[in-house]
């Protein structure tokens, strides 16, 4: 779990191609891994990866194809910054949202204007994933917990603060770059809560059912 409050950027220093997978070598920067061990989770641009190795200098973590088919890591080369965080303690004070560092999936950036000392960004995300947009509702984008300003249709409006700006990747980022996005796990329970019973009706997945289960003595 994570609070979409980046503690460093880092940089990918190596992508090593495993099948249809990939192993990632990140840089870890200025963030403090003393306390990492092998197993601990990195939000790495909103992405929860495993540490597999430490390094002098970071960690190596896996992507599997799940991940690559959902995030924007398919693109990124060796030199991408990327924004991390350390899985949240319970004394860590929450000061953004609830993130699981699941990547729902991507949304591009269609502008970028300064405005005053703040840089507002439009992206658009995919309908699927819009329908859990809120104005003044959390959005994470590349790890970052941030503050949905407006919404129209499948797009949606950011205003980034110089602070965030300046440690973050925000300040790099280009119009018709793709970002990760997660969208407000709470909205996610409440679509689900209020399908009510709609929600227990499944499709048969291979033949098999609950029922089907029961009848042939698996369950008592």
């Amino acid at each position: 779990m994570f609070t979409g409050i980046i503690e460093a950027v880092g940089s990918i220093q190596k992508i090593t191609s495993k099948g249809k997978d990939i192993v990632l070598t990140i840089d870890s920067g200025k963030l403090d891994l003393s306390d990492a061990k092998l197993g601990d989770s990195i939000a790495t641009n909103g992405a929860c990866l495993t540490i597999v190795e430490l390094t002098v200098n970071g960690y190596i973590a896996d992507l599997s194809t799940e991940t690559l088919q959902r995030t924007a890591f398919v693109h990124y080369k060796s030199g991408q910054k990327v924004n991390l965080e350390k899985a949240m303690l319970p004394t860590t004070r929450f000061g953004g949202h609830i993130v699981s560092g699941h990547v729902d999936g991507l949304a591009i950036i269609m502008s970028q204007l300064q405005i005053g000392r703040a840089i507002e960004l439009w992206l658009e995300t995919s309908a699927s994933l819009a329908k859990y947009l809120a104005e003044k509702g959390s959005v994470t984008v590349d790890g970052i917990s941030l503050t949905i300003n407006e919404v129209e249709g499948a797009c949606f409006k950011l205003t980034i603060v110089p602070y965030t700006a300046l440690e973050t990747t925000i300040s790099v980022l280009k119009v018709g770059q793709f970002v990760n996005i997660e969208v407000d796990v709470i909205a996610r329970y409440l679509e689900r809560l209020v399908m009510g019973d709609r929600a227990v009706q499944r499709t048969d997945v291979g033949g098999l059912t609950l029922e089907k289960h029961a009848e042939s003595g698996f369950l008592r």
